[in-house]
């Protein structure tokens, strides 16, 4: 599986990563040699603190390589009359008439207490590509179905989608 990135997503981890390398580490790496030359490392507790710092560091930097080495570069949608991923959504639920605005992302940044909803959701699949005016059935599973009707698009450009990867 692939991590789905914007060309943004790459910049602002590869930032992250040149500050952890070159603020975090040397800064670290001096907390050790100081904890260290305090005596006794078994039952130092700065030096425990300043080595588990080290390793969290060179975790997220691990982590953060990887997920650009295996990310999927997407862009939203141009086609300014269909949804596209980040797109914010104004639906009317037929049920009650209630209506909400929903934003659709990527697995990762989904957030549902906030109606940031997966593209890969059941909600998210049933109006990718739909039109404003388009009357929706949601299957949220075989028991439970409910319709939607788009009531606005408001689109989304590479630039401006900043929502925090989960």
């Amino acid at each position: 599986m692939f991590n789905e990135l914007t060309q943004n997503d790459i910049k602002k981890m590869n930032e992250e990563i040149d500050y952890r390398i070159s603020v975090l580490r040397p800064k670290i790496g001096q907390e050790i040699v100081e904890a260290r030359a305090q005596g006794d490392l078994s039952e130092n507790a700065d030096y425990h603190a300043a080595r588990r710092a080290k390793a969290r560091n060179e975790s997220r930097i691990d982590y953060l390589k990887a997920m650009i080495k295996t990310a999927k570069i997407i862009e939203p949608n141009d086609n300014k009359n269909e949804i596209g991923i980040f797109d914010k959504v104004e639906i009317e639920f037929e049920e009650d008439g209630s209506v909400e605005i929903m934003q659709l992302s990527t697995t990762m940044r989904n957030d549902p207490s906030k109606n940031i909803v997966s593209k890969d959701s059941p909600f998210g699949q049933a109006v990718m590509g739909k039109k404003v005016g388009d009357r929706i059935l949601i299957k949220v599973n075989p028991e439970y179905s409910y319709y939607v009707k788009i009531k606005s698009i408001q689109k989304a450009s590479g630039d401006d989608v900043d929502l925090p990867i989960v």
